[in-house]
């Protein structure tokens, strides 16, 4: 196994476990098979679990098998408090509480505001008391590394990396996100200020693997190096000196076996200019069915009424590559869970982004496609459901 630092100096795998996609038996996680693939990940060298305290069963879950083998001072625990409930500091105790009681540890090593949306999210928190709350932790040990995940356009993220002194942070990024979600831009961005990053969707929550085009595959096939898609997705990462660990929800023995293999003879910099042009060409026969040719670049932001017009354009393009439940999944959480939205019905077509676009996209028409595609009743809910949870 290969390992890299954290800001502190610590190891961690290259290769996390992703604690969210264990196997279900009888509606519950099939806790002997998890416990037979997290020991053989374990004994591969992978020490850093990652969970939250939203995923049913998996910190339980976890608590029993890593107690029951004796490992807790050998591996290292992510999970993650759902801000988005909290109200008040004592709420913040009790789901922390609670977290302790289900790992069955007084503490855990990396500790995550799970999905922090923006910098009001963030505020709001301070507002509550988080900082304080954080510095109590931290010096009484319960907590020994702070930080948050993301998913959400690279300005905001950026942004939220300047908020605080974070310890650590979480992205989405993945060969087909280069320039989505946070990107390349926030990787180099959180990385330029010292700051680990692990990535989550690796596999594009498996689009990468199982749901390849035909052409896309006939490009890996007839490649001279004969990986897998699922390793050419995971050596893309860690080629990237910037990636501190990647996660994967391995949910068979098989799976953390060839995990675990790639993470073992992976090196930094080990990538050829032709392995990075095949993998463009992958990207581009997956993008084949785009609707909107957006790149991603940003030039177009910021828009007078906050619309996320590359974040729009994404989830747009997801609902016909990936299926409408992912492009509207991703929606939702680039537009809604937040305190100002970013949606494409703010739009007042004032036509200042389509001076800027390099790819001449008539902007205005297709956020009028995409608003027409992406918000529907379902999305309507959300947003009313957003309002009341997060007081927006």
């Amino acid at each position: 196994m290969k390992y890299r630092l954290d800001k502190y100096g610590n190891e961690i795998s290259v290769l996390g476990y992703g604690c969210m996609r264990f196997t279900q038996k009888g509606g519950k996680i099939d806790l002997d098979r998890a416990e037979k693939e997290i020991m053989v990940a374990y004994n591969g060298g992978v020490n850093y679990y990652d969970t939250a305290y939203i995923y049913p069963g998996s910190e339980e879950a976890i608590g029993k098998i890593f107690e029951k083998n004796n490992i807790r001072e050998k591996i290292k625990i992510a999970t993650k408090l759902p801000q988005y409930l909290v109200k008040s500091k004592e709420g913040i105790d009790k789901i922390f509480n609670e977290e302790l009681k289900r790992l069955r540890t007084d503490y855990v090593d990396y500790y995550l505001m799970h999905m922090l949306t923006d910098v009001k999210s963030w505020e709001r928190l301070t507002e509550l008391g988080i900082q304080e709350w954080i510095k109590e932790k931290k010096e009484s040990g319960q907590i020994k590394q702070i930080g948050f995940s993301y998913h959400g356009n690279s300005d905001m993220f950026c942004k939220l990396i300047d908020t605080y002194d974070w310890d650590f942070c979480q992205i989405q990024y993945n060969y087909l996100d280069e320039h989505s979600q946070a990107g390349r831009k926030g990787l180099n961005y959180a990385a330029s200020k010292g700051i680990p990053v692990i990535i989550m969707e690796p596999l594009r929550g498996g689009r990468l693997v199982n749901n390849l085009p035909e052409k896309a595959k006939d490009l890996f096939e007839n490649y001279e190096k004969k990986y897998t898609p699922a390793e050419w997705a995971f050596r893309w990462l860690w080629n990237q000196k910037e990636v501190t660990c990647v996660l994967s929800g391995m949910n068979s023995i098989e799976m953390v076996e060839e995990n675990v293999k790639i993470a073992s003879t992976t090196e930094i910099g080990e990538f050829t200019q032709k392995e990075e042009k095949l993998l463009k060409e992958v990207v581009n026969s997956i993008n084949e069915k785009m609707k909107v040719g957006c790149t991603g670049c940003r030039y177009c932001m910021p828009c007078p009424k906050n619309v996320d017009i590359p974040g729009t354009f994404s989830a747009y393009n997801k609902c016909y590559a990936d299926g409408k439940f992912t492009g509207l999944k991703e929606y939702i959480m680039c537009t809604v869970l937040r305190k100002d939205s970013t949606s494409a019905s703010n739009c007042i077509e004032c036509g200042k982004c389509e001076q800027h676009c390099p790819q001449h996209i008539e902007i205005r028409k297709e956020l009028k496609n995409a608003k027409k595609e992406l918000e529907g009743p379902i999305y309507k809910i959300a947003r009313k459901v957003a309002k009341v949870f997060l007081k927006y």
